[in-house]
């Protein structure tokens, strides 16, 4: 059915729902406004601006955009904030002249693939970054987490990590990645992070990442013995166990971590390391 609705002249018209054509050309055109008015013409300010767009900013961009396109659509049909930051991706790399932007209508999107595309877009180490600034705008609750901020405890998380595991990129990128989805629906972060990192990070540390609150939780009583049994077996139980460790122990205020750009400057530094020749 048809939806009545009223422009600011009390005018009516009808709006119907949004087609993948429409919610494509609303998302692009969003995109290259947001990128224009940050004046983005180089992938890294691309980057940040990524990870910076918020919700409202996102929102009025996807009301203008369909606005000047003269599409007139329920709020509910919009794009998502993902399909806007998936072509705001494209513009940047088509900006560098590696591709032109998608014009043509998309393929409905499997769950995922949002994540996907954008791995597929950007470095592994642009996502990573994308992913963990938004981070430092999420406040903890100070019973348990006392040191302050989701990027703050992470970067904690990392150190510690890399005391322990120095050399095992997998591993690190748990620790440090592994509140990522905190900023995306913080009431199932694991399972949101999880999905956000899909396609940039292999499976050990997708599954890290996903299970990272499980032994909290087995901690608490709210696993089943099928579900602690199922956990145990894995053949990643013990990098999981000292994951939840140090997850427990990075929450101490006051201590001094590396900034973030140095982090992912000793992650991809770890590519170059001549262990890992065959």
């Amino acid at each position: 059915m048809d939806i009545i609705m009223h422009d600011k002249f009390r005018k009516r018209f009808r709006t119907l729902p949004a087609s993948a054509r429409s919610r494509h050309q609303i998302a692009l055109e969003a995109a290259r406004r947001l990128l224009d008015a940050a004046g983005a013409g180089d992938e890294e300010t691309g980057v940040d601006r990524l990870s910076q767009a918020r919700e409202p900013e996102l929102y009025a961009a996807k009301r203008k955009a369909a606005a000047v396109l003269g599409h007139r659509i329920r709020p509910g049909d919009l794009p998502s904030d993902d399909e806007v930051r998936e072509q705001m991706a494209i513009l940047l790399r088509s900006r560098k002249g590696r591709l032109e932007p998608v014009q043509a209508t998309p393929p409905e999107p499997d769950p995922g693939s949002v994540a996907l595309s954008l791995a597929e877009q950007l470095d592994r180490f642009s996502v990573y970054r994308m992913r963990l600034v938004p981070l430092e705008a999420v406040k903890q609750n100070p019973r348990y987490h006392p040191e302050g901020d989701a990027l703050y405890h992470s970067l904690q998380v990392f150190h510690l990590a890399r005391d322990v595991r120095p050399y095992d990129e997998e591993f690190l990128l748990a620790a440090l990645l592994h509140d990522v989805g905190k900023a995306i629906e913080p009431h199932d972060h694991a399972a949101a992070g999880a999905l956000a990192l899909r396609g940039s990070i292999t499976p050990r540390t997708l599954w890290l990442i996903e299970h990272h609150m499980d032994l909290l939780m087995a901690r608490e009583r709210l696993l089943s013995q099928r579900q602690r049994r199922e956990l145990e077996v894995s053949e990643f139980f013990e990098d999981l166990k000292l994951l939840r460790e140090l997850d427990d122990a990075g929450r101490v205020p006051g201590v001094i971590v590396d900034p973030l750009d140095e982090v992912l400057a000793y992650l991809r530094g770890l590519e170059q390391e001549a262990y890992l020749e065959d």
